[in-house]
């Protein structure tokens, strides 16, 4: 019996996946192999967490963290970390390596890295897995060189920061770890959201973005982008959202996750070994979450739980994935007679409206629709709480959800010879299993070794030759040119968090530079989708940007600028004759767009304003340096989720021409035709003033709908003004008449598009603000600073 338990006790240890290494630390020239995941592992002091090579697929592993006590099997880990979630290595020959200079890599088969902390240290190094889950790369002297906390990939665990430098993407599905189309970020107005990004469709989903951002109990005014889950159970984030999970205490495990469905959930179990629990989800009725069923589809949701379905018409494109939603079953048309509407009762699609049409009839709408090839139906709207009808015809059917209690039905656009004969709807597979299938087999054939050895031989000299060439080649050329250069670009890494980009990743960001979005004096903006998944604005200069130093110096004064109300800069590139910005992009376009679209109510158009003015104010007064904008216009002045407005292009006047600014007046005309103010053709010296009366004139084309350079004309004497400033006159005649009331004036001055619906108020202290704007001495006009105290003196006020 003695001899037997001392068997079974040796038994345990050889078979124990601890047995080998059941250490929290890996040191210097160690490494961890994915031919031992069961082995090769770390496990922390309290024995809760462990990392190691998790299996992924067919041969397939990645260096992950997951809870111990789950250990069994690799499909019941709940795995809390990935290194290299969308590149799995090899189960042979691959390895985790702290090199002893510091930095940790991951190498496929041995052969290639898939991933690296890209560190390094004088001082030996050692990796270490905490108590808390969080994988720590730090010195001897106990300084953090790299930890996993700072990079999260799909969850939070207590004691986790999420900051504006870090973001939650979901996996794939259940089993497929791959980066998904969901992402928990914050936006940069501060506020936290949840996207919905598939590449080709992107839209916020939470908070409800129909909602301003203090309706959704938001704040945009803390710029610090921060959020935490504690131990208790409480997540807060400094846009003042905070939860509280259902069984709130201490000594509970939690983590918050983004799950597959595009579900945050917050999960909670007393003790190791049972099941997690949700004890928080941010939606209880999973329809609303966008892109849920892909396109063409809707989603509906009852006891048994969420079903998705094509609608008529339409077909799956991908049965082992629901995402990919449906496509059409016929051909393209768009003739108006061979059209036939299919009611769709309670239905809602959310998103890529042609416009919103208040009041109209049900055949002014279908007409409407019948009136672009494009359009694939219209949603039909009856809003109780304000009596009104509204029309939405539709470019795009995403987002499509069943709601009983719903006051709106969805008329679908087929032809008429297919609907005579099918019109049901198809159940979609929701299935979320896919299962990354991974070939990892690297094979060698038969080597002449003679051969092999001349191969080599030749090579190395070779490569020696040419790396003597190099050298020489280098020292040349640093003398002459790059010692500028590799300052500036010193300089601009330390002051801004930019990206340097290589031109052939934007080319292929934009694939060729495809999809044009815009186009000015100073380039041309492309639309692109980066390698971490994040759609871009990309801005293609023209060829007067030249020099890379003195590029490479304005963009760092770009780069340090940082403003609710100005576009984010990511990064930039300077590669031969090429000068590139890489924006953010913004779902809802330009404000120019917006305007002819009929979307604004009053209410947006009032915040654009003050949205605007603050983000000049910045410019001009509040930032390190002195940026005039040059260029003013409604399509410089892009709008977010939220519809809140970003100044865009800030910043370009200065890139043209390095030191004109310091000039009495510039060498050449800048901006565009109705928005430029009179300094410009007096050649007077230009200040920040020139902005002031383009704002100026931004404003009154937001409050008339009429541009600038159109020709307006009085309904009471048919007089015509033909001046390009003739909109500022023709505003001004009518405010100063003294024989209308102020209700008269401005319903001759509003746009008619509000059909009278605004606060008079407002509106009144707007267009007076606006025409202080546009005085024609500079010295008249006010600040944007004084303009945006006398727009938020009078709110307060009120």
């Amino acid at each position: 019996m003695a001899n037997l338990f001392i068997f079974y006790v040796l038994f345990l240890a050889i078979s124990s996946p601890f047995s080998s290494s059941s250490s929290d630390t890996l040191t210097e020239g160690s490494s961890l192999s994915a031919e031992s995941p069961t082995v090769d592992v770390l496990v922390s002091p309290n024995g809760i967490f462990s990392a190691g090579f998790h299996s992924v697929g067919d041969n397939a592993y990645c260096f992950a963290v997951w809870y111990n006590e789950e250990l069994s099997y690799d499909e019941d880990r709940t795995v809390v970390w990935m290194a290299n979630r969308d590149q799995p290595v090899n189960g042979k020959g691959s390895k985790l390596t702290l090199l002893k200079t510091g930095n940790l890599v991951l190498n496929d088969a041995g052969r290639i890295i898939v991933w690296a902390t890209g560190t390094a240290s004088l001082a030996i190094a050692q990796l270490r897995l905490y108590n808390t889950g969080n994988v720590v790369l730090l010195t001897s002297n106990n300084v953090v060189l790299w930890q996993s906390f700072d990079s999260p990939t799909d969850t939070l665990l207590p004691g986790q920061t999420l900051t504006r430098y870090g973001n939650l993407v979901s996996s794939r599905s259940q089993s497929n770890f791959s980066s998904g189309f969901y992402k928990l970020f914050f936006d940069t107005d501060n506020v936290i959201r949840l996207v919905f990004d598939n590449n080709e469709l992107s839209s916020v989903y939470w908070p409800n973005p129909w909602l301003l951002t203090w309706q959704a109990g938001r704040s945009t005014y803390n710029h610090t982008r921060i959020a935490a889950l504690d131990y208790l159970g409480n997540f807060s984030s400094s846009d003042n959202f905070t939860i509280v999970s259902d069984d709130y205490g201490s000594r509970i495990q939690r983590r918050l996750k983004l799950d597959y469905d595009g579900n945050v959930r917050l999960y909670s179990k007393k003790k190791p070994g049972e099941t997690w629990v949700v004890t928080w989800q941010a939606f209880t009725n999973p329809c609303r979450i966008h892109g849920i069923c892909g396109p063409n589809s809707r989603c509906k949701y009852d006891s048994n739980g969420r079903k998705c379905s094509c609608i008529p018409g339409h077909k799956m494109r991908n049965r082992t994935d629901w995402s990919y939603g449906c496509e059409p079953e016929f051909d393209s048309f768009c003739s108006k007679d061979e059209s036939r509407f299919v009611e769709l009762s309670n239905t809602e699609f959310y998103g890529y409206d042609y416009g919103i049409y208040y009041n109209y009839s049900y055949q002014d709408c279908e007409n409407l629709c019948l009136q672009f090839c494009d359009c694939k139906g219209f949603q039909y709207s009856y809003f109780v709480n304000r009596g009104v009808f509204r029309c939405y015809p539709k470019m795009l059917l995403v987002n499509g959800y069943h709601r009983p209690g719903f006051s709106g039905n969805v008329y679908l656009r087929l032809p008429e010879t297919y609907l005579s004969s099918n019109t049901e709807e198809r159940a979609l597979d929701c299935s979320d299993e896919v299962t990354i299938q991974l070939t990892r087999t690297y094979t060698r054939g038969q080597v002449n070794v003679a051969a092999k050895f001349m191969v080599w031989f030749a090579c190395g000299v070779g490569g020696f030759e040419m790396i003597c060439i190099l050298f020489v080649w280098c020292l040349l050329v640093r003398t002459r040119r790059n010692s500028d250069t590799c300052q500036f670009r010193v300089q601009l890494l330390a002051a801004t968090r930019l990206k340097r980009f290589r031109f052939f990743e934007l080319k292929k960001a934009t694939r060729g530079f495809a999809e044009e979005i815009g186009r000015g004096a100073g380039g041309v903006v492309y639309k692109g989708v980066l390698s971490d998944s994040r759609v871009a604005a990309i801005k293609l200069l023209a060829e007067a940007y030249q020099g890379e130093a003195e590029f490479l110096a304005e963009v760092t004064t770009i780069g340090t600028l940082n403003h609710m109300n100005l576009i984010e800069v990511w990064g930039y590139c300077v590669e031969g004759k090429h000068r590139i910005l890489v924006y953010e992009y913004l779902e809802h376009g330009s404000l120019k767009e917006n305007l002819s679209r009929n979307v604004l109510d009053w209410k947006k158009r009032y915040e654009i304003a003050v949205g605007t003015a603050k983000g000049l104010a910045y410019l001009h007064e509040e930032c390190l340096g002195w940026v005039l904008h040059c260029d003013v216009k409604p399509q410089n002045i892009l709008l977010g989720s939220n519809y809140q407005p970003k100044v865009a292009d800030f910043g370009l006047s200065k890139l043209l021409e390095r030191g004109e600014l310091s000039n009495p007046s510039f060498s050449r005309i800048r901006g565009t035709r109705g928005y430029m103010a009179p300094e410009w053709i007096t050649n007077q010296a230009i200040t920040s003033k020139v902005d002031v009366y383009s704002y100026g004139i931004v404003v009154l084309e937001m409050l008339t709908g009429k541009s600038p350079t159109t020709t307006c004309v009085d309904a009471d004497n048919g007089r015509e003004e033909t001046e390009h400033r003739g909109l500022v006159t023709w505003v001004r005649e009518i405010v100063h008449d003294g024989s209308s009331e102020r209700e008269a004036w401005l319903e001759k001055v509003m746009d008619s598009l509000m059909e009278g619906e605004y606060d008079k108020e407002k509106m009144e202290i707007l267009l007076r603000v606006a025409l202080k704007c546009v005085e024609e001495e500079k010295d008249a006009r006010p600040t944007m600073s004084q303009v945006v105290k006398m727009l938020l003196g009078y709110e307060n006020s009120h």
